[in-house]
């Protein structure tokens, strides 16, 4: 392995090729890309801001974590509220499916608008 201009570089037949690593990749889920989304969308310039400073891929992760506390917080919550317990799923398996499948789009919806949507 040879090293030129602080780059190392190992030899491949008569080239030296540099020993490149590709930049870490973003840990960015759904909510993370529906954010990304939408400032590129809505606020270019914001978005644009972001990207030029470095800062977009952070910003996505942490829109991407606190997305899924709040997720699964107030699935919890809106659960407990309306009723749909662990005795409801062992009495009526559907009508607990039905009854979480709305909590889900109702918690989706909330952060859609508070979080993913927000300026």
């Amino acid at each position: 392995m040879n090293t030129v201009n602080m780059i190392a570089y190992h030899r491949e037949g008569d080239y030296l090729l540099p020993n490149l690593i590709p930049p870490a990749q973003p840990k960015i889920g759904i909510w993370g890309m529906g954010r990304r989304d939408f400032l590129r969308k809505r606020h270019d310039g914001l978005y644009t801001g972001l990207l030029l400073s470095g800062k977009l891929n952070a910003h996505l992760e942490e829109i991407d974590r606190s997305a899924i506390e709040m997720f699964d917080l107030l699935v919890k919550q809106y659960a407990k509220r309306e009723g749909v317990t662990e005795e409801l799923k062992a009495k009526d398996q559907m009508e607990w499916v039905r009854r979480m499948n709305g909590i889900r789009e109702s918690v989706t919806e909330v952060i859609m608008t508070d979080l993913i949507q927000s300026n």
